[in-house]
């Protein structure tokens, strides 16, 4: 199946270009970096999967993006405390990168299989 039919690739790349819009003009380019990196990284993993030759290998790179996932989590949760994202926002970003990493389950089962 190509990846861009996957609906866990279409939540995640659409949570990275939020990231992206919403801290556009955040001036803290650190944070800033790391944070849309690790979002970037979800979608690009799957990607990047999907396209491998042998279920181990497509496997092992949607481990990666969950892995990355809880790296993203990690940093909305430190991004609200600091005010560099809204509650709002990242209740909502905090709710998703639960909900992936749940996708991402099932697809490692499906592809194991």
């Amino acid at each position: 199946m190509p990846f861009e039919d996957l609906d866990v690739w279409k939540k995640s790349a659409r949570l990275s270009a939020d990231i992206y819009k919403t801290l556009r003009e955040l001036k803290d380019y650190g944070f800033k970096d790391q944070i849309t990196r690790s979002g970037l990284s979800i979608p690009s993993n799957v990607a990047e999967g999907m396209e491998r030759n042998t279920k181990k290998e497509t496997c092992n790179f949607l481990n990666y993006a969950k892995g990355s996932c809880g790296e993203l989590r990690t940093q909305i949760y430190i991004g609200i405390e600091i005010g560099y994202i809204s509650t709002e926002t990242g209740k909502k970003w905090i709710e998703e990168t639960k909900h992936i990493p749940a996708m991402l389950v099932g697809l490692v089962k499906s592809v194991g299989k």
